[in-house]
């Protein structure tokens, strides 16, 4: 018994004797691994969690950012013409979105365009072209509506078969009313001399405008050869490229077509912003420009550019007024001499434009030049107006025609000089670059 409790003893001894660190070591350490693995869990939850929603902010951000692919001016413009003719887009805010894209594959299914719910170049320039014809029609839009039966989508296929040279007689649109010559943003900016009120014996009779489209004694109408020209572009199944080319006037009359868009375009956005001015008055007033620049424009086919601009600033000087607004003026008239198919006005327009020094819009005068539209066909003459243009672009002047089209100045300087830069040498005449081409 005194043996055992001596043992007993010797033992508790012992177990004293020990150090009380590593008791204490080994208890910290199971509790700091504790804490610690807890805290790292909790970490790595967190972590996670936030994990999860940065990757649900970055596919949020992913989902809403796209890049664009057309200007916010150009895609208002689609929305606009899109609802015009019954293809609800929405409400024209630049956003091409999904009520747009349906309209748009609503466009296509109805015009018997491949569906894809995005525009090409041809499938817009026909819609585009075709919302100023029947906005600027008057009574004659609102007879071929009328005798269509399909609401304003039937004009579409009038306009279409109009092209093909399906017959699809219609009324005349009365010529307008004459409209009291109030001072205006516009007449503020064109010279007293180009002021002065049409002649009853100048202005054409209503005989001679059977609709909105006829030349008004400027020769063939450009509007009607514009459509032809779509027409062939759809049937090709787009706009001629460099790669594709083989038809170089063909393709210089696409992109003549494609310009005349544009300046509609540009000078509709330009007058939609001018107060206390109607649309006939707009067209009144650009018409009375017309008497002023008559000279200029005769003079396209009889002299070099260097005599034409030079006195083109002359009248510039004359009309005493700020550049900026005279170039406002003058692309507003582009656009309306291009929409009613006055050609003076928009050769004058575009002159006074080249002359204040924005040189790319002189590619118009080549264009006009080279087919015969107001003035008479000198492709000769026309080279020296495409030249200065396509080399002011080269120079780094902003393109006023199709400004998001990288590779159209290349097409240009090929289609007129067949790709010869010709610095300080001779372009290729323009009779081998430039084939005859006739579009009936």
């Amino acid at each position: 018994m005194i043996s055992k409790r001596f043992v007993m003893a010797a033992l508790m001894a012992g177990v004293a004797a020990l150090p009380g660190t590593r008791a204490v070591a080994d208890f910290k350490d199971g509790l700091v691994g504790g804490l610690v693995g807890g805290a790292v869990s909790g970490i790595i939850v967190n972590e996670s969690a936030k994990a999860r929603e940065r990757n649900r902010t970055t596919t949020t951000t992913r989902r809403v950012y796209r890049a664009p692919t057309a200007s916010s001016q150009q895609v208002r413009e689609e929305q606009t013409a899109l609802n015009y003719f019954g293809f609800p887009a929405g409400t024209p805010d630049g956003v091409s979105g999904r009520n747009t894209r349906n309209a748009i594959s609503g466009y296509q299914a109805h015009m018997g365009y491949p569906v894809t719910g995005y525009l090409a170049d041809y499938e817009r320039q026909f819609l585009i072209s075709s919302y100023y014809r029947a906005q600027s029609g008057g009574m004659a839009t609102s007879q071929l509506i009328a005798q269509r039966g399909q609401g304003t989508r039937g004009l579409l296929h009038a306009y279409r078969d109009e092209a093909a040279g399906v017959s699809s007689a219609y009324a005349a649109a009365p010529a307008p009313a004459p409209v009291p010559q109030a001072q205006s943003p516009v007449m503020a900016a064109i010279p007293l001399a180009a002021q002065v009120p049409v002649q009853p014996e100048a202005q054409p009779a209503t005989a001679a405008l059977p609709n909105f489209m006829a030349a008004g004694g400027d020769g063939p109408s450009l509007a009607s050869h514009c459509n032809q020209v779509s027409l062939v572009t759809n049937s090709n199944g787009g706009f001629v490229t460099v790669a594709s080319m083989q038809d170089t006037r063909f393709a210089l009359n696409e992109q003549f077509c494609l310009a005349r868009t544009y300046a509609i375009a540009e000078g509709e956005t330009m007058a939609a912003s001018l107060k206390g001015i109607t649309p006939a008055q707009l067209e009144e007033q650009c018409r009375a420009f017309a008497p002023a620049m008559r000279d200029h424009v005769a003079a396209l086919s009889l002299q070099d550019r260097a005599e034409v601009i030079e006195g083109v600033r002359g009248f510039v000087l004359q009309a005493g007024q700020a550049p900026a607004q005279l170039a406002g003026t003058a692309k507003i008239c582009l656009s309306v001499g291009y929409r009613i198919d006055n050609m003076t006005v928009a050769l004058g327009s575009g002159l006074v434009l080249t002359a204040l020094g924005e040189e790319a819009y002189g590619e118009l005068m080549g264009h006009h030049l080279n087919e015969g539209f107001g003035t008479t066909r000198r492709p000769d003459l026309a080279q020296v107006w495409y030249r200065a243009a396509i080399e002011a672009v080269e120079r780094g002047a902003t393109p006023v025609f199709a400004p998001g089209d990288a590779g159209r100045n290349e097409l240009l300087r090929r289609a007129v000089f067949g790709g010869v830069a010709g610095q300080g040498g001779t372009v290729q005449p323009a009779a081998a670059a430039l084939p005859m081409f006739k579009i009936d």
